[in-house]
């Protein structure tokens, strides 16, 4: 006779099994279209968490990825900017319905007279270009450039997505918060979300857990920050890590109570883009959703074109029967979370190679709406 332990653990070894199968299937054709050398997807099912690393973390030294590799995760950082301001504003430091130049006097008289915080996490600030132009080479010159920039639309009416602008608007918070922004995120941040192996800087004695980057055309590089880039695209993490945030962003952990807040602030919906909805940085679908309409959010005209936007008045608490992703890369890598908050489910994907975007959705997809036809 089998014991109830025996049936409990036997039936999680099976789910495990139909889980890596199902992974397997997803990630292995992707890594061998693309020459991905290491790769590690993580999954939440109703607080439960799964881990299948595939392949090395170096082609130089065959370092196999695991749960503790650091992968640099690109503009999914901006979510945790995102959630930084709207922690300050929990605090009482700032409020994100303000314009820039109350926080910036250098600014004042410019096009920030009008553009608010809140413009700047949703990049609707106008059209701010995707990155910081590269003659701007330190935190003066930036306030120049702002001060002297033309917009092309009024805030509020298109979506551009730009680095400058959430760059911005973590140098404003860090600023209100009196500290500087790495300090802020690895010192406050990170150790509330209980994010034990993520940083800004890289310290030396975990340099050998950082993975290295491959670019499309297989040289090894990694992130060479520049201005913002701390702020819009610099967190390296792992998938313990990673994973952990996204279950708080499906409220599975227990955190103080500003931080939650903080959190739950930033999935209001600001602005209807027609395919998707802007959040403060995070973007959803709504779920369910067939596999053409999600790829239809991560065209190069969304990313890299100027979306018209209808602003959503007031902001609205999201249902949760919905699939909310954000996408993220660097020279050498390439990210994507996806979580559907109503399934308790979710799904982190890092790898040490950059790809495009579409792939990465696809496998996401695959792999969420595969786990939903698992048997409980």
């Amino acid at each position: 006779m089998v014991n109830a332990a025996s049936e409990t653990r036997n039936a999680g070894d099976l789910q495990t099994k139909e889980i890596q199968s199902l992974v397997d299937s997803a990630v292995k054709p992707l890594m061998k279209e693309y020459g991905i050398p290491g790769a590690i997807i993580g999954i939440s099912m109703n607080g439960q968490q799964y881990f299948f690393p595939y392949g090395v973390s170096s082609k130089a030294t065959n370092q196999k990825v695991n749960e503790s590799t650091l992968f640099e995760i690109g503009s999914i950082s901006k979510t945790f900017t995102a959630t930084l301001a709207t922690y300050a504003q929990v605090q009482g430091k700032l409020t994100l319905t303000d314009k820039v130049s109350q926080y910036l006097p250098e600014l004042r008289g410019s096009h920030f007279d009008e553009i608010s915080l809140i413009n700047l996490a949703t990049h609707t600030a106008g059209n701010l270009p995707m990155q910081v132009p590269d003659e701007v080479t330190n935190n003066a010159e930036l306030m120049r450039y702002f001060k002297e920039w033309q917009p092309a639309y009024a805030a509020g009416t298109h979506r551009n997505y730009a680095n400058p602008s959430i760059g911005l608007l973590g140098l404003i918070t860090a600023k209100q918060l009196g500290q500087s922004f790495p300090a802020v995120m690895e010192q406050t941040v990170f150790p509330q979300l209980g994010m034990t192996h993520s940083y800004l800087q890289v310290p030396t004695n975990k340099m050998a857990e950082y993975a290295q980057g491959y670019n499309k055309q297989d040289q090894p590089v990694r992130l060479n920050p520049g201005v913002l880039a701390d702020e819009a695209y610099g967190i390296k993490t792992s998938a313990v890590d990673l994973l952990r945030f996204i279950e708080t962003n499906m409220q599975l952990h227990t955190i103080s109570n500003a931080l939650q807040q903080a959190i739950d602030a930033t999935h209001m919906d600001y602005f209807d883009v027609g395919m998707m909805t802007q959040e403060l940085i995070w973007e959803h679908y709504p779920y369910p959703i067939a596999l053409d309409k999600l790829l239809a959010g991560h065209t190069q005209e969304v990313v890299f074109g100027s979306m018209p936007v209808t602003a959503i008045k007031p902001p609205q608490k999201p249902q949760p029967a919905q699939w909310v992703n954000k996408t993220g890369s660097t020279g050498g890598f390439a990210a994507y979370v996806a979580y559907i908050p109503a399934k308790k489910l979710a799904m982190v994907l890092l790898s040490n190679k950059n790809y495009p975007v579409p792939p990465r959705v696809t496998v996401g997809y695959q792999i969420l709406t595969g786990l939903e036809t698992l048997p409980n």
